[in-house]
């Protein structure tokens, strides 16, 4: 059975917990405090979270590789179309391009908020930082085009991506997202699946 490590409201993980309550897989979740404690950093020495441990000796960091890994893994999905080569490489763009373009450019931007004394908090970088993530917000908005879903008719590992990236911008961050795109937001997170994984983060 797998094993998924993250914090408790661990964004990133609770996308790995989505895919697999999406697929209908069995999962366990092992919640840690920070810092980590040494006996995890002997499974995954950058303490980094999610971390996924699964039969056959798996193991392996980066929340989007796991994600991949799980759909190919114990799939077939479709949250990961294979059987149609477009929306399989639109898929694998916009699952990279959830972490790359929007969930990437986030950590900066927390730590500044966060971290930095106040003649740090809106230095160059970080308006340029919120700049490139406006611009990736505002093209994911494009893709909905009054759809449902980014790739084809159905929720993909593309959704899930985005949608977690978006939920650490709106949450953490109090930004905002232009109506299109919201109304895509609550609807996804409205599945059930979502919900079911939103409350195994919290609750282990």
């Amino acid at each position: 059975m797998m094993t998924i490590h993250n914090f408790p409201r661990g964004a990133r993980g609770q996308r790995v917990m989505w895919v697999c309550e999406e697929m209908g897989l069995t999962y366990a979740v092992r919640n840690y405090a920070f810092p980590v404690p040494a006996d995890y950093r002997a499974l995954n020495p950058l303490g980094t979270v999610p971390f996924l441990e699964d039969d056959g000796g798996v193991a392996l960091n980066e929340s989007v590789a796991i994600m991949l890994y799980v759909a190919q893994r114990h799939g077939p999905t479709p949250l990961l179309p294979t059987g149609d080569a477009a929306l399989m490489a639109r898929c694998l763009q916009l699952t990279l391009f959830g972490e790359t373009e929007i969930g990437m450019n986030l950590n900066p931007l927390l730590a500044a908020h966060f971290g930095a004394g106040e003649a740090d908090k809106r230095n160059w970088s970080v308006i340029g930082i919120e700049q490139r993530v406006n611009r990736a917000i505002r093209y994911a908005e494009t893709l909905i085009h009054g759809g449902s879903y980014l790739v084809g008719d159905d929720l993909t590992l593309a959704d899930i991506s985005v949608s977690c990236a978006l939920g650490i911008w709106q949450g953490a961050l109090g930004g905002q997202l232009p109506g299109e795109l919201a109304a895509y937001q609550d609807r996804v997170r409205a599945r059930p699946a979502y919900q079911r994984a939103r409350s195994r983060c919290v609750e282990g």
